[in-house]
């Protein structure tokens, strides 16, 4: 695969099977697994340092440049693509009067928030940048329940703001475990035992 777009190949969690199952599910429906963030960042702000270190989180996690396919296949797997685009928007409301940026503001977050993952499309997040003044931004972070949890979230964003300070140099942050490791660890499991263990409980 050394020249192809194409990292690697891993099986989905248990978990992950649940969500593409209800991803799938319904079409006209909205996702119930779209997890939406919004920050507010007070002071002046460099938008170009905050794409870049974003860049660098997909760049530093293969887990984050996943896409699930399904489609005439026995059993659906993660794709991990080499380099994915960083989906990115930029949003300048201050020219508007003080009393219309609020709901300039909640209409961005609504309208982001019904927008669907295609799974089968890399990556299943996106960032949106509202600027509301010199001073006062909003960060729109958006993802798919199936590539985070309540667990990495916090712990992702934690890096985004880490490598915003340094220049986007990943480096400086602690070692990945590659997730390859978690799904090598989880199909060593006795499945029937687990099954049974969830069933008794």
């Amino acid at each position: 695969m050394r020249n192809s777009q194409i990292e690697d190949l891993l099986p989905l969690s248990p978990l992950q099977h649940g969500f593409l199952f209800h991803a799938l599910y319904d079409h006209e429906v909205q996702d119930s697994y779209v997890v939406q963030m919004v920050f507010a960042l007070d002071g002046v702000l460099d938008a170009a340092a905050l794409q870049a270190a974003a860049q660098a989180l997909l760049r530093r996690h293969a887990s984050l440049r996943a896409a699930f396919v399904h489609h005439k296949i026995k059993e659906p797997v993660q794709v991990i693509q080499r380099e994915v685009e960083l989906p990115w928007r930029a949003i300048d409301i201050s020219g508007l009067p003080a009393d219309e940026r609020a709901d300039a503001l909640a209409q961005t977050i609504a309208d982001d928030q019904q927008q669907r993952f295609e799974l089968t499309r890399a990556p299943l997040l996106r960032f949106v940048l509202v600027r509301e003044s010199g001073t006062r931004h909003y960060l729109v972070f958006t993802s798919h329940h199936i590539l985070l949890d309540g667990w990495s979230s916090p712990i992702l964003l934690q890096e985004l703001f880490a490598l915003y300070r340094n220049g986007a140099d990943a480096q400086a942050l602690p070692r990945v475990t590659p997730y390859r490791d978690y799904m090598r660890w989880l199909t060593s499991r006795d499945a029937a035992a687990a099954r049974s263990a969830w069933r008794d409980a």
